[in-house]
């Protein structure tokens, strides 16, 4: 089985890497800026790849495994390709039990995934969570933000449309 990061290959151009760049040299000498250097690269490229991490390494002179450290510690920040459209599909109790598990395989079939992750093309990305507090219109599903409820599976076609 082929693994999710590889499914979208790292794209950088000469933009963002100017960014990275400023963004590295404008922290290189601010205490703790590891943390600030990460989130602004992530808003620059969407995620956390592993060539931005070695790029962060070697501009702040530090090591690649304390960069990787705080990537994978904080829940916040991503080291797997984001679409342009990311979809959510909560998996709590209320909308399990209202079949939001089968709304979850539905997407997956639909995007040509099988378990979450982005679509080759990067239009996509799944994933599942725990909660997202709409319990009174389960099952729910978000699509960036907006959030969609009392779905059923035959919804998930119309929805995907709208973002195609």
């Amino acid at each position: 089985m082929k693994n999710r990061l590889e499914t979208v290959p790292f794209k950088d151009t000469p933009e963002k890497r100017a960014q990275l760049e400023q963004i590295i040299a404008d922290y290189k000498e601010v205490p703790g800026g590891l943390i600030q250097v990460l989130k602004k690269a992530q808003d620059v490229y969407g995620y956390l790849p592993l060539e931005v991490q070695i790029t962060v390494a070697e501009g702040l002179g530090i090591s690649l495994e304390e960069v990787y450290g705080v990537v994978t510690f904080y829940s916040f920040f991503s080291i797997e390709p984001k679409g342009e459209h990311n979809i959510s599909v909560c998996l709590g109790t209320a909308c399990y039990v209202k079949g939001a598990g089968q709304i979850y395989e539905r997407l997956c079939e639909r995007l040509g995934l099988k378990d979450g992750g982005c679509t080759p093309d990067g239009k996509f990305s799944l994933s599942a969570c725990r909660c997202i507090g709409a319990c009174g219109l389960a099952p729910v599903l978000t699509v960036d933000e907006e959030v969609y409820g009392r779905l059923t599976v035959d919804d998930v076609d119309k929805i995907l449309a709208k973002y195609m």
